[in-house]
């Protein structure tokens, strides 16, 4: 039977179906091969030579095709139609080759298809080919670049900017389009302005809201009226005359649907519509695919295939009637460049499958076939016709002028299906006008209850008299208002906005946008809030530091450029290794650059930077580096060992001002909040010291007294996490600052067990009198330092002693397997340990940073830990530098054996 290979095992089995016993068809689980994370995989003095490894979870599927390669040799790659997926062809064959499954006479063929239909996978069967190696070419090149960026350009992050996770050659240019919109909206001065509308009646008696466009002859532009007082002469000047109608114009109009879906479409809709994230979106759009519903989800093209556009015509004209199916089948033009993405758009593979046919059980899945299905079907609909209707209304001295504009919805058309999110707000022509005629006189409605004028006006109907404040103010009957307005500052990306900025400027391709989001999140560099993409600090301090020292690599134009090359690439009309090639000779030359760099030259570089946000100017004139505490010292950003970044003072350490990295708290000069001296919170009973509510680098804490020669250190107490700033009292304060609390005398030796809060959370604590160090376990709420009594504080010390165990304990199971260390060999593991969870490789253990969760440390930034702390020294370094010195070194136990001086030669090393 010939061996059929794809990615994952929900497609092996869809595609086992239609293809029955006659074939066996296996999932090689994604890409078996990879780059390993360590200097020199991609060697660019030996021609961009790349070092490929098979991951460890790998081996027991490339295993597991090899052997069933023995019984029938014919290879099928079957995998995804893409480029990715031709990689992972490529990979396989390589693979199987060095392991000699494949012999040089052993077929091997390469099929495609679009969807995963029975009469798809049929077709793609009897139309093999070989692998594509242009395509193929594309995908090295691409990685042999992000690793060249990443491997080299993260490690100077780390030397040179403490606390940077790392830096990619697009999800950098992603930050920085996040970060730039947060300094637009930063640097953004809102400019006030006023609009007159009114609510008018006709002859008939309906009511129907105008907007001044016109006064004193004059047309107005969006800003003309600036203030309360212009508007207010505007409103009396509409007021004062009598208006008529002097023109009605309406023009028939249709509106056309959009296109189907590609991937960046269906992600942006997806987050509109359902609020569903690039990668939410793509996993359950990969389940869709894999069981048949819809065709492959990563393409640019929005071309349909003849035969789609048939029968999404034919599913029309049952569901909807004739009249709402187009004299012509509407076909739209594929814009991609690349020929990674030269196959159809994303549709339902059977267009008589509505949502409610099918039976599917996961939520993400239902919406998102709904969407696409719709999608689908409307782009072959007929336009939606209308009729646009614009009145005119003007006083007979011809000073005042005002328009209404509204839409008649003569024929629905795709509207009776689908209609496509915006991003902005909508027009005001949805509004439907009655019936006018020209010349027709008006007057300002006796009452008006248009849902549009309580919407404006926040009110059910306007109330007589001028009503002045600082939103709005009303004319003397109520029929027309002047309206206060700002402009707005650009709104921060969303993940649909920056998906269709990037698609904007040629950044990134399909299969891209969900892992560029995905990374810029896990590190720390963006946090999402109410689905809006907001840049964090570290972000910021990454942004600044690559746009002044590797501006190029971030710059829009030269990554979009870098794109297209690859393109060509793909397309065969450019040889990859050229490419890289002069990618590397300037890019090596800037990192060269960098080597002399001084932190505190890049600190200094980056407070000048970011000093419109970090030290904003003063109301009072004074300089905004100003020290609040000293009024001596000057203010900048400095880093702290854990690697994060805050604001000191120069004068330290005589001055020990400091408050967290970014823009200064606009009270705290005051007391009235957190920075400087912070909130009096009141005077402790027992001292009569002074209790403050404080924030610094590492988050609010407590403060008892002040700090003076004599005492430098006053006690301090952080919040617990979850504490809330606002809710602060005195009590809870002392609470804090009374801490470690006693809980009693231990019953079996009299040595006190106490309560506290530390580091990792509340715990108990104990030291037995024969022990070399006390013992400590965790609490589960923090409230339970000042209740737990000492039976419960026994027991679960108790607990936790038996947990650790001694030598006939069994050992912790790991938090995560990273893998094999690249270099040296033997597993790596993260661990739960009593400081916290740590990377543990041979006898080293290194800590994991506070800001580095387990689930998202990744096998280079373990190795990277784990380098670091053995060129600190310490436990387990000396056995380490032993097992990773240089052959030369290692020889020297060898020569010496044959003297029985292999131990002296051991301890020198």
């Amino acid at each position: 039977m010939p061996v059929v290979v794809v990615e994952s095992p929900a497609k092996a089995k869809t595609i086992n179906s239609y293809l029955g016993s006659d074939y066996t068809v296996l999932a090689s689980y994604g890409h078996v091969r990879d780059l390993p994370s360590k200097d020199g995989s991609v060697d660019p003095e030996q021609g961009f030579a790349m070092e490929w490894e098979i991951a460890t979870d790998s081996r027991k599927h490339v295993k597991a095709i090899a052997d069933a390669l023995k019984d029938d040799p014919v290879l099928i790659l079957a995998t995804d139609p893409d480029r990715e997926g031709e990689a992972i062809s490529w990979h396989l064959q390589e693979a199987l080759t060095s392991r000699k499954a494949i012999k040089p006479g052993t077929p091997v063929s390469r099929v495609v298809f679009n969807a995963i239909t029975k009469s798809a996978v049929t077709e793609a069967m009897k139309n093999p080919r070989q692998v594509d190696m242009e395509l193929v070419e594309a995908y090295l090149a691409r990685r042999a670049l992000d690793y060249l960026v990443g491997f080299n350009l993260s490690p100077v992050l780390w030397r040179k900017l403490p606390g940077a996770k790392s830096a990619g050659r697009v999800q950098s240019v992603a930050l920085r389009i996040i970060t730039d919109r947060e300094m637009e909206i930063e640097a953004f001065r809102g400019r006030e302005y006023w609009s007159v509308r009114g609510v008018f009646e006709t002859p008939r008696g309906q009511q129907f809201e105008a907007r001044l466009t016109h006064l004193r002859g004059r047309k107005l532009d969006k800003h003309d009226l600036a203030t309360a007082a212009e508007a207010s002469l505007a409103v009396q000047a509409v007021h004062s005359r009598p208006l008529s109608i002097t023109d009605v114009e309406a023009k028939p109009a249709n509106r056309n649907p959009a296109p189907p879906f590609m991937t960046s479409t269906l992600q942006q809709e997806a987050s509109r519509k359902y609020g569903m994230g690039a990668r939410q979106t793509m996993s359950a759009a990969q389940r869709l695919y894999e069981a048949g519903h819809i065709t492959y989800m990563r393409t640019d093209g929005i071309d349909m295939a003849p035969e789609a556009v048939h029968a999404a015509r034919d599913a029309i004209k049952a569901r909807f009637g004739a009249e709402y199916v187009p004299v012509d089948p509407r076909m739209y033009k594929n814009k991609a460049k690349n020929a990674q993405e030269a196959h159809e758009c994303i549709r339902p593979t059977d267009m008589e499958k509505a949502p409610g046919d099918l039976r599917l059980s996961e939520d993400d899945q239902r919406k998102l076939y709904e969407l696409i299905w719709k999608r689908t079907i409307a782009s072959q609909m007929e336009a939606a016709r209308l009729e646009r209707t614009t009145v005119t209304i003007a006083s007979a001295d011809a000073q005042v002028e005002l328009r209404a504009t509204g839409q008649v919805m003569l024929f629905d058309g795709f509207l009776k299906v689908y209609e496509e999110g915006r991003d902005d707000t909508e027009d005001e022509e949805s509004r439907r006008l009655p019936q006018m005629a020209r010349g027709e006189a008006l007057k300002p409605a006796a009452r008006a209850l248009s849902d549009d004028w309580a919407k404006l006006t926040g009110k059910s109907a306007p109330q007589s008299g001028m009503a002045e404040d600082a939103a709005a103010f009303l004319s003397g009957d109520g029929a027309v208002l002047g309206q206060q307005h700002f402009t707005q500052a650009p709104p921060r990306y969303t993940e649909a906005t920056l998906v269709k900025r990037m698609e904007e400027l040629g950044i990134g391709r399909p299969s891209t946008y969900a892992s560029i989001l995905d990374t810029i999140v896990a590190r720390g560099y963006v946090r999402k809030e109410k689905n809006r993409l907001i840049p964090e600090d570290k972000g910021r301090l990454v942004t600044a530091f690559l746009v002044n020292y590797f501006g190029k690599y971030v710059e829009f134009d030269f990554t979009a450029d870098l794109e297209n090359q690859l393109d060509e690439v793909s397309a065969g009309a450019r040889a990859y290794k050229s490419v890289l090639d002069a990618f590397w000779r300037d890019f090596s030359a800037s990192l060269a650059e960098t080597a002399e760099l001084r932190i505190t030259d890049v600190l200094e570089k980056i407070n000048e930077v970011l000093e419109p946000h970090l030290f904003p100017p003063k109301p009072d004139g004074s300089d905004p580096r100003g020290c609040p505490s000293c009024g001596t010292g000057r203010l900048s950003m400095r880093t702290a060992r854990s690697g994060g970044a805050f604001i000191g003072c120069a004068n330290y350490p005589e001055c020990r001002y400091t408050r967290p990295f970014g823009p200064p708290n606009p009270e705290a000069e005051d007391g009235t909040a957190l920075g400087g001296d912070g909130k009096m919170l009141g005077v402790d009973p027992d001292t009569s010291l002074p209790v403050t509510l404080r924030d610094g680098r590492f988050g609010p804490y407590v403060q008892l007294g002040e700090a003076t020669s004599e005492e430098p250190k006053p006690k301090r107490a952080s919040l617990p996490k979850g504490w809330d700033v606002a809710a602060m009292d005195l009590p809870r304060a002392l609470q804090l600052l009374n801490l470690p609390r006693l809980i009693g005398p231990h019953p079996e030796d009299g040595q006190p067990v106490e309560a506290a809060i530390g580091r990792y959370g509340p715990y108990v604590s104990y030291k037995a009198k024969d022990a070399a160090k006390p013992a400590y376990a965790n609490l589960p709420e923090v409230d339970e330092v000042w209740t737990i009594g000492m039976n419960r504080a026994v027991e679960i010390l108790a607990a936790k002693a038996a947990g650790r165990g001694g030598r006939g304990a069994s050992a912790a199971a790991p938090l995560k397997e990273l893998g094999e260390h690249p270099e040296h060999g033997g597993p790596i593991q993260v661990m739960s340990g009593r400081y916290g969870p740590y990377v543990k490789w041979d006898k080293i253990n290194a800590t994991l940073p506070k800001d580095l969760t387990p689930e998202a440390l990744t096998l280079a930034e373990a190795v990277a830990l784990i380098a670091e702390k053995a060129a600190k020294g310490g436990k387990g370094s000396k056995a380490v530098k032993a097992k990773t010195a240089k052959p030369k070194t290692a020889a020297k136990p060898k020569k010496a054996a044959a003297k029985p001086k292999a131990k002296p030669a051991a301890k020198k090393d």
